[in-house]
């Protein structure tokens, strides 16, 4: 059985638990479960993007426990906090640490991630089960030109492009890098590691997308070493600058509905449950 706590999110197929949520006017989330009896496992699913979803998570497999479910697994596509995977400066906390500590104690059968931003975030996560990014990279490779270069936006993303282009059977990779400013964030230049691209199409792929900094500037870069058309795809796109820079530079823009649902021309949103 299947327990969606957004209404708007079904990434999996199964019978649906039937369940009424609010929140307090003090602000807590609350959950009453309407099944009668559950007899089988249960996958509750969910998009948090705050410490309520989060709360609402925890609760929803509480009240479950009430009702004796003693199969329970979560699927949470989009891991909070797990770009702060490590402390960069002092004074910061791990926050990725502070989430999976919590729902490590929710005594979860498994937990499902999709395409994590580290491999720390795994670690950190008893039972956990990671879904590659690989099935929605083939969906998306469907929508483009057949002869691109696949695009490392940096260092940290070349393990997982290169693990990708393997099982895809992709030869034409670049590692492009960029540089950041620890203390402030600012990105301060990136780098492309050919002269002349020759006006060949090319696909970068990454995990996430919040404002697009890395993107845009990596972009720019590309351009001047003559690429040809450029697209983008990226497994959870938060896009909190908006989308008319992005689509003004990419001449296609890819995600999926692991962070929120997006009703907008300029983005292709691939949904998970074609894809889990």
């Amino acid at each position: 059985m299947i327990l969606n706590l957004d209404p708007h999110f079904k990434p999996l197929e199964g019978i649906e638990v039937n369940f009424e949520s609010f929140v307090f006017n003090g602000g807590e989330p609350h959950i009453r479960i309407k099944e009668i009896e559950i007899e089988e496992a249960v996958y509750v699913t969910h998009r948090i993007n705050s410490f309520n979803d989060l709360g609402l998570l925890c609760i929803a497999v509480d009240a479950l426990k009430r009702m004796n479910v003693k199969d329970i697994h979560a699927l949470i596509p989009y891991f909070p906090a797990a770009r702060q995977d490590r402390v960069m400066v002092k004074g910061e906390s791990l926050s990725v640490k502070v989430y999976a500590k919590i729902i490590n104690g929710l005594e979860l059968k498994s937990v499902l991630i999709f395409d994590p931003h580290s491999d720390v975030t795994p670690a950190l996560l008893n039972n956990c089960i990671t879904i590659q990014n690989t099935q929605f990279i083939e969906k998306v490779l469907q929508l483009i030109p057949s002869n691109f270069i696949l695009i490392s936006p940096d260092a940290g993303a070349s393990k997982k492009i290169f693990k990708l282009a393997s099982a895809l059977g992709i030869s034409n990779i670049m590692e492009c890098g960029k540089k950041r400013n620890l203390e402030t964030g600012q990105l301060s230049g990136f780098s492309v590691p050919v002269e002349d691209l020759k006006n060949k199409s090319c696909l970068i792929v990454d995990d996430i997308c919040d404002g697009g900094g890395t993107f845009l500037g990596l972009a720019s870069e590309l351009k001047k070493k003559n690429s040809g058309d450029l697209f983008l795809a990226v497994s959870h796109g938060i896009f909190s600058k908006g989308y008319d820079d992005l689509s003004s530079t990419f001449r296609k823009i890819f995600t999926t509905d692991s962070f929120k649902n997006i009703e907008s021309p300029q983005i292709t949103q691939l949904v998970l449950n074609s894809i889990l």
